[in-house]
C-alpha cells in the first residue's frame, strides 16, 4: 500500500498540486487519469521521489519516504518497478541485456540466476525465445511486454506505468491492461497506472482518481463511474464516440 497526505507542490510560484490524499490500494490497479496538465505526472513524480513535495508525507506500506535517509530511500525504490510510455528499451541492448540490466544494477545475482530470472520474466509476459533480439526487431506492443517483463524482474512491491497503452493497437492494449491486472493480482503489487485511455478504465480500473486543475476531483472504480454526476470528470470520460456509446446504453 502507498498512501499521499496532503501533498502540495508548485512550480515558480504556481501551485500544481493543492493538498492531495490518496491510498494506493495491494494487490489492485490503482489508475490516475485527468486532463493534460492537471497535475498527474508531478503527483506520480512526488511519490516515487524525483521530486520532493512542498508538504504532506508519502508513505510506502507505512514507512514516511518523504523524510527518509537517502540509503533508506534506495531500498525503497530498489522495490519499485517503472513501465515508461514507450517502453524505454535501450536501442543498443538486446531483449536479455535490457532485462539483465536493472539486476546488474540492484541484484546480488550469478550469471545463472539472472538468466533464470530473464527466462521466468519472458516466459510470464508470453515472450519466451526472443532474449537476442534488439528492440528494433520487435513490434511495439511486443517492445511493451519487455517493458513490463523487465518492471518485475526484481520483483518489485510497487509498479508505475506511465500511459501503458500509448501508440498500440486497441487489441494490443486491451492485452498489456490484462497482463497488468494479472501480474498486479498473482504477485499481490500496488500497482499505479496513469492514463488517457478511458478503455483502460473501464478494463482494470479497481480503484481510480481524477485529477482535476491539482484537486482530488473524484474517487471511485470503473463500476461507479459511468454514474458520476462530476460534470468535469464526466466531460472527461464522455469525450470519445465510443463511450458516449456506452453511457447511451446504460
Amino acid at each position: 500500500m502507498i498512501e499521499l497526505r496532503n501533498i502540495h507542490k508548485s512550480f515558480n510560484g504556481k501551485q500544481i498540486l493543492h493538498g492531495i490524499d490518496v491510498v494506493y490500494e495491494k494487490g489492485k490497479t490503482n489508475l490516475i487519469i485527468g486532463a493534460s496538465g492537471s497535475g498527474k505526472s508531478v503527483l506520480t513524480k512526488c511519490t516515487v521521489g524525483l521530486i520532493d513535495p512542498d508538504q504532506g508525507q508519502v508513505l510506502f506500506d507505512g514507512k514516511d519516504f518523504t523524510n527518509m535517509k537517502l540509503d533508506d530511500k534506495k531500498d525503497i525504490r530498489k522495490k519499485i518497478g517503472m513501465l515508461f510510455q514507450g517502453g524505454a528499451l535501450f536501442d543498443s541492448l538486446t531483449v536479455e541485456e535490457n532485462i539483465k540490466f536493472p539486476l546488474r544494477m540492484h541484484a546480488s545475482m550469478t550469471e545463472k540466476e539472472m538468466q533464470a530470472r530473464v527466462n521466468f520474466c519472458l516466459g510470464r509476459v508470453d515472450m519466451s525465445g526472443i532474449n537476442d533480439r534488439y528492440p528494433a526487431e520487435i513490434s511495439g506492443g511486443m517492445q511493451k511486454r519487455v517493458g513490463i517483463a523487465r518492471a518485475i524482474s526484481l520483483n518489485p512491491s510497487y509498479l508505475f506505468c506511465d500511459e501503458p497503452n500509448s501508440g498500440l493497437d486497441p487489441s494490443t492494449a486491451i492485452l498489456i491492461d490484462n497482463l497488468i491486472k494479472e501480474l498486479t493480482e498473482e504477485f499481490q503489487i500496488t500497482t499505479i497506472v496513469v492514463t488517457h485511455d478511458m478503455n483502460s478504465v473501464m478494463e482494470i480500473g479497481d480503484h481510480v482518481i481524477f485529477i482535476h486543475e491539482g484537486h482530488k476531483h473524484w474517487e471511485g472504480t470503473k463500476d461507479t463511474i459511468l454514474k458520476t454526476t462530476n460534470k468535469e470528470l464526466s466531460d472527461l470520460v464522455f469525450a470519445s464516440e465510443l463511450m458516449k456509446k456506452v453511457r447511451s446504453l446504460g
